[in-house]
């Protein structure tokens, strides 16, 4: 039995980079976004509530970013029963919306991204535009 283990964790450049090019993406797409990048505990390292993104989609953003580091998987898969009673128990802290991607590199995880305020299909565009940006295994 091992004592320790080894663990990637996301820079602060690298988030900020990420958030880069998650905005130029929802800015492209004429989609503004609520981003939020988190470390593999789920701790926020950045974000952000572009002009004329959904107030709200701030909260659902964090817990995107949070289930995917938590879950190890994007989100969205759940069903829907499971995720309303883990988004209750978890204070919001968890949630089945698509949107949320971890991040990963050479398989091993390091953060999440949660993408908030389009469709699930263009917060996952979003998501899958950052992790692109600074190298992360695709999702």
């Amino acid at each position: 039995m091992t004592v320790i283990r080894e663990t990637l964790t996301l820079s602060h450049a690298g988030a900020l980079q990420a958030l880069n090019a998650a905005i130029t993406k929802a800015s492209a797409m004429g989609v503004p976004q609520c981003i939020f990048i988190v470390d593999a505990s789920g701790e926020t390292i950045a974000s952000l509530r572009m002009d004329g993104a959904k107030y709200l989609s701030m909260h659902t953003a964090r817990a995107k970013a949070r289930t995917a580091a938590s879950i190890n998987a994007p989100t969205g898969a759940m069903p829907f029963e499971f995720g309303a009673a883990a988004g209750i128990a978890s204070q919001g802290g968890v949630t089945h919306l698509p949107g949320g991607l971890p991040i990963r590199f050479s398989n091993r995880l390091c953060g999440a991204i949660g993408v908030g305020s389009g469709s699930g299909e263009q917060d996952f565009e979003v998501g899958r535009a950052a992790l692109a940006a600074i190298g992360a295994d695709t999702v």
